[in-house]
């Protein structure tokens, strides 16, 4: 009792003190916490799917545990789900057979499910911020590492283990230490040509992808603030790439544009007092964050990785690195290792080099704003021959949304592939995977070795570069073809 009263003590002081964004959000989520040790921390959100949740509603039926709030847990089919014909009888049966287990799970628990046939259908970082179930100074939690996805809305979002997946849905709350706070400062405005996607390999390529550990991102500047809401939550979404717990960019006019409305979203007065308690999120003039960069945003090129992880990333016009540059001979053997498997010569540039698959997809890049900066490149050319294109909404609201305005007509007729929403080709575990030896250009957020398929060659970029790509059948900077 006597650590519990302290710490309302010490709680009650920190308030009198400027704040972070991460800071604000952590103390009043809260639920207890003894003096050293890890904080038992209030869930407001969880999200769930078919890869990471079958161990953890084993564990509820094993202990005879019921899930605690169902009305705060919501559950879509994306990974496992095939793009093509969404037919569970004709899919792989280990992926029909997660699709079908969550189904019962969520029968059982009283959980929302957006199954097969669900209109709302769609990867799980895009149904969240759609039915506004994602908003401002929330937790959010999910078994995915892209979780952070959501903290483009100033909330603070992570992913999860199996076995916290249990604890959450038995008692909505989960133990964890807080992370340090990390600025990411954008000054400037990004050029013509170049998207928040490159903002962020931007980052990776000047902090590596563990140049974030142990931190939550904030990302502010006025490049930032320029960004509209999709384009944040590609950045907050590859945060966990470059090693970060979460990132999170603070609510604005943007975020309560694109909130009004939605299904989940606050109506009349209870609207009006969302925001004015929204208001007060931002972190306070005066607030210091643990660590801090500043980039120039004006400054940044379109960015493609060259290697097997994604802070193995140039800009477009540039050469692949030399490793005997490399004074580290941990990070020489990486380089030379990577090289190897994407069978790339050093110091050459990669621009002209011939592809064979061009994704346009996944929770980092499948939003309609996506979509239409991609069928700018696409209006009225033709796909180059011996070229596989797929282009994969991620959710079926989006995919609507496309078909309203044409899109689908305008990546058709060039002979793109149509999808129904899904993961897709990012972790090929649906169907959809290149060839060993392929050359993929892809919107997705992880080029490992084998991501889209064993002995598939991945190189990240934005919608824009890909679909450049698609039309010239090697990789361009998409700035000569707009």
């Amino acid at each position: 009792m006597g650590d519990q009263i302290n710490g309302r003590m010490n709680k009650d002081h920190q308030m009198k003190l400027p704040a972070t964004l991460l800071s604000k959000i952590w103390r009043s989520h809260i639920v207890s916490q003894r003096s050293g040790q890890p904080a038992v921390l209030y869930v407001d959100q969880h999200l769930v799917h078919e890869v990471t949740s079958p161990q953890a509603f084993a564990t509820l039926r094993e202990r005879g545990l019921k899930v605690r709030r169902p009305d705060l847990t919501l559950a879509t089919m994306d990974h496992s789900i095939p793009t093509a014909e969404v037919d569970l009888k004709s899919i792989d049966p280990a992926a029909s057979a997660q699709l079908k287990q969550l189904e019962t799970n969520c029968h059982e628990f009283g959980i929302r499910l957006l199954a097969v046939d669900s209109t709302e259908r769609g990867i799980v970082h895009v149904v969240g911020p759609e039915l506004g179930l994602t908003r401002p100074g929330m937790t959010i939690v999910c078994g995915d590492s892209h979780t952070s996805t959501h903290g483009a809305f100033g909330a603070l979002a992570f992913g999860i283990g199996t076995t916290e997946v249990a604890h959450v849905l038995a008692t909505q709350c989960l133990l964890q230490s807080k992370p340090k706070s990390f600025e990411i400062r954008v000054d400037g405005r990004l050029n013509p040509g170049v998207t928040g996607k490159d903002l962020i390999l931007a980052l990776m390529a000047k902090i590596g992808i563990q140049g974030g550990v142990g931190h939550v991102f904030e990302y502010c500047g006025s490049a930032i603030r320029a960004l509209g809401m999709e384009a944040r939550l590609t950045v907050c979404n590859m945060s966990i790439e470059a090693g970060a717990r979460a990132g999170m960019i603070a609510p604005d006019e943007v975020t309560f544009e694109y909130l009004a409305g939605r299904e989940f979203t606050p109506a009349g007065a209870d609207w009006e007092r969302a925001i004015e308690q929204w208001r007060k999120l931002p972190t306070d003039e005066g607030a210091v964050h643990d660590h801090s960069i500043v980039l120039d945003g004006s400054s940044i090129e379109p960015m493609i990785t060259f290697g097997t992880n994604p802070g193995m990333v140039i800009p477009i016009l540039a050469a692949v690195p030399e490793p005997d540059e490399i004074s580290d001979l941990s990070q020489r053997a990486l380089l030379e290792k990577a090289l190897a498997y994407m069978d790339l010569p050093p110091g050459k540039p990669l621009l002209g080099r011939k592809i064979d698959v061009v994704f346009i997809g996944s929770c980092a890049n499948s939003r309609i704003t996506d979509l239409r900066v991609a069928a700018q490149v696409f209006k009225d050319r033709k796909v180059a021959d011996d070229v596989r294109v797929l282009v994969v909404p991620g959710s079926q609201a989006v995919k609507r949304q496309a078909e309203a305005e044409g899109l689908h007509d305008i990546f058709t007729s060039a002979g793109a592939e149509w999808r129904q929403s899904g993961c897709s080709m990012c972790i090929a575990m649906n169907g959809d995977q290149i060839l060993p030896g392929q050359y993929a250009v892809s919107t997705t957020n992880r080029n490992f070795e084998g991501r889209q398929g064993p002995g598939g060659r991945t190189f990240l970029a934005s919608p824009l570069t890909a679909a450049a790509a698609a039309i010239t059948g090697r990789i361009t900077d998409a700035r000569t073809l707009l």
